[in-house]
């Protein structure tokens, strides 16, 4: 995205492979849920989450090792502008989809305009900016654009390429457990029971095993995914044997329960891998669509009531930071105090709409630690009394005597944030604030945040240390009204959208960083999401057999460990 790829064009592997990784073994992890489909390119059903990172490959590659730099994968080679107002690339005349026959060109067209308009909506936002497709060779298609972005011609390089052939009689947007879209992955869908497990297998006649980028990568046999009502079930499956590889998000769990016998013997190996990623949002948000939390002040009030330290405490044993802005733990984080230089350059134009502290300063309030968290809810009190609530016999009401409620949506199986929210509601019930919970499973989950049919619910949103176009899906005005976008809390900040645009087009990384900083303040001074703990390292439980080499900038990101780690019979 800025400056020069790290790796040369006679590059031999990423920097955090094994290139000598060895083949076979197999990945068994668990999900908490079930899926009705295994098409993860639609907006339509739920899949496992692993399969749209591994059983799919776009154009071009990703290297963890960069903040956003991009290597050929499909294509041969890539051309662009010197403004990057189009991008050209080549594709590899090897490229083969899992049945054999070849990548062509059409294959490429077709998936694009097929994914901009029927796909998920995360892929319509780059081909909206798409003025042309056009294909200028027999291996050649080139891509240009509206406006100016110049991120665009890197993600449109990570699209996934289907087969065209294999949808001619079909309805792609309506695909389910029917039909599992073909690609040129090195994992097919080998065996699957709906809502109970997946299993994918390394496709030994892999197109690219031998290219650069490839090598120390696909190295397992089979990736498997198990499903599990709850976590409780999860983890006893873990300990039992049936899964060989746990991630472990509890720091006070991976300190008091990992202790079980495959551990004391050295079966089971607890890997703790740090990573430079910014922490993104993980926390319960506030849907501004429903006029309960409009107002600011109401978000503010409930996030006052709601007790960090004390919830920390009790369910991490206080050993996780919490997240204290949507790009905290990277130099991508607003700084603290008043907005200076660039950055209130910036945000200056939109004053008079931004939340408070956007431009003065903000950052979120601090519980005592105790159960009570009196001054905290005094100053709840006040903030929903501002915004025209009063108790009222014990109840919190609206001058019409309209009790103020709302509904706190759950996936089944989310036992950490079950436990967080019966604490939460405590507290909120001593305020005269009486919420109800639904709890739903996993396809009915999907399906109302899909639609944002809930008051407030978990969210967790990961960003990058290159944001860029998908910040528009995450909290973008199209996405108010559009389903399936990621702004779950609905809102509408012009301020957003100018500092995503400046973000976009920043030709320095110093234009970047200013753009960035500027839209963490919006984001976080708009109190939308109640933030809960960040995870400055990853904690992986697994078989000692299960290797990898090193962990990139990213750490254990994505499809880091499904496509890098390996299997080592002779591991001690």
């Amino acid at each position: 995205m800025y400056g020069e790829p790290a790796l040369p064009p006679d590059f031999e592997h990423l920097p955090y492979v094994n290139p000598d990784a060895p083949k076979g073994g197999r990945l068994v992890v668990g999900e908490v849920g079930s899926f009705d489909s295994l098409n993860p390119l639609v907006l339509k059903g739920s899949t496992p989450w692993l399969m749209r990172l591994i059983a799919y490959e776009s154009l071009m590659g990703r290297s963890w090792d960069e903040p956003f730099t991009l290597y050929c994968l499909l294509c041969e080679t890539i051309e662009t502008g010197p403004n990057r107002s189009w991008v050209e690339f080549t594709l590899r005349e090897e490229a083969r989809f899992s049945d054999g026959s070849p990548v062509t060109v059409e294959d490429v067209m077709w998936s694009y305009e097929t994914l901009g308009s029927e796909g998920h909506p995360r892929y319509q936002g780059a081909w909206g900016a798409v003025e042309k497709m056009e294909q200028t060779g027999p291996r050649k298609v080139r891509f240009t654009f509206e406006g100016d972005n110049r991120e665009l011609a890197l993600v449109i390089g990570l699209r996934p390429i289907l087969k065209k052939a294999q949808w001619e009689d079909r309805e792609f947007a309506d695909s389910g457990l029917d039909v599992a879209p073909i690609s040129t992955a090195p994992y097919v869908v080998d065996d699957f029971e709906a809502g109970r497990f997946i299993s994918l297998k390394r496709d030994p006649d892999y197109w690219g095993a031998e290219l650069p980028f490839m090598q120390g990568q696909a190295n397992l046999d089979e990736i498997r995914m198990e499903m599990f009502a709850d976590g409780t079930a999860l983890f006893e499956a873990f300990k039992a044997g049936v899964l060989n590889s746990n991630r472990e998000f509890n720091a006070e769990k991976w300190e008091t329960q990992y202790d079980f016998p495959a551990v004391e013997r050295g079966e089971v190996v607890k890997s703790v891998i740090p990573h430079g990623r910014p922490s993104g949002i993980r926390g319960f948000v506030m849907n501004t669509r429903r006029g309960v939390f409009e107002d600011w002040r109401v978000r503010d009030a409930l996030l006052h009531a709601f007790n960090f330290e004390y919830i920390n405490e009790t369910v991490t044993g206080g050993r996780q930071p919490r997240i204290t802005s949507y790009f905290s733990n990277s130099q991508l984080a607003m700084r603290e105090g008043p907005a200076e230089g660039r950055v209130r350059e910036l945000l200056e134009p939109f004053a008079d709409d931004l939340p408070p502290g956007a431009i003065d300063g903000y950052s979120l309030p601090e519980g005592d630690g105790s159960a009570r968290n009196r001054r905290n809810l005094r100053q709840a009190l006040r903030l929903m009394e501002e915004a025209g609530y009063t108790v009222q016999d014990g109840v919190m009401k609206d001058a019409q005597g309209r009790p103020f409620t709302f509904e706190i949506l759950l996936q089944q199986g989310g036992g950490e944030e079950q436990s967080m929210i019966d604490i939460y509601v405590q507290a909120l019930e001593r305020i005269g604030i009486f919420p109800t919970i639904e709890t739903v499973d996993k396809a009915q989950y999907v399906q109302k945040t899909s639609n944002y049919d809930f008051d407030m619910t978990n969210y967790w949103r990961s960003v990058s240390l290159s944001p860029g176009t998908e910040q528009r899906l995450y909290w973008g005005a199209q996405g108010v009204e559009e389903p399936g976008s990621y702004n779950w809390m609905g809102m509408d900040q012009p301020a957003a959208e100018a500092m995503i645009d400046a973000m976009l087009n920043a030709e320095s990384q110093e234009g970047f960083l200013a753009a960035t900083r500027a839209l963490d303040r919006v984001l976080t001074a708009g109190r939308y999401v109640i933030p809960l703990y960040q995870y400055p390292v990853s904690r992986i439980a697994h078989a000692k057999e299960l290797q990898f080499a090193n962990a990139p900038v990213y750490g254990d990101w994505y499809d880091w460990q499904a496509r890098t780690w390996w299997w080592d019979d002779t591991a001690d």
